[in-house]
């Protein structure tokens, strides 16, 4: 069986590309690599944001795995725009899945690129993968193998956070929290 986990970057200073992990978020980073450790993971692939790639970082240094970049695991962009609702809007998106605000990307959009990457990562030959997004990309993804993640449970993820896809022999995808 084939494991994907799917990662939520552990806490940072901001959401802009270059936004850093916080000294809680490097702690987390090291609890994190010490709970994947034994997963046995042979591939490591990330979201270009720096908060991303340094939340895998320890991983990689303890297991010797370079760290693979993947612009589709980039977090989405609600909009350009500057919005005081933006959480209403995100709750909105979450409900239409095509809803698409000025400069943003919809909820389909964003999930169509999430699980293509997610798809070309279940067709590698490697049996346990470690990726490492962004919460609402995350979240979509989620949503695509079980339709009942939505707004709510994006609500309740965690920086960082891990979820377990789990490929079976026919494709099927069960999905699994991991992190508490």
């Amino acid at each position: 069986m084939k494991r994907i986990y799917l990662i939520r970057h552990c806490k940072a200073n901001g959401q802009e590309a270059s936004a850093k992990l916080t000294q809680e978020g490097e702690v987390q980073a090291g609890q994190l690599a010490d709970f994947l450790h034994d997963r046995f993971i042979d591939w490591m692939v990330s979201s270009p944001y720096q908060r991303a790639v340094s939340t895998v970082q320890p991983l990689s240094q303890r297991l010797g795995l370079p760290i693979h970049m993947d612009h589709r695991l980039r977090e989405r962009v609600l909009s350009s725009e500057g919005m005081p609702d933006w959480m209403d809007k995100l709750r909105k998106s979450f409900d239409d899945l095509d809803l698409k605000l000025p400069g943003g990307e919809s909820s389909r959009e964003a999930m169509t690129r999430g699980v293509a990457a997610i798809q070309d990562l279940i067709q590698r030959p490697e049996r346990n993968i470690a990726v490492v997004t962004h919460g609402n990309l995350m979240a979509l993804i989620l949503k695509h193998f079980d339709d009942s993640f939505g707004f709510e449970a994006w609500s309740r993820l965690t920086n960082p956070d891990v979820y377990e896809l789990a490929v079976t022999r026919d494709k099927t995808i069960d999905v699994k929290c991991l992190w508490k």
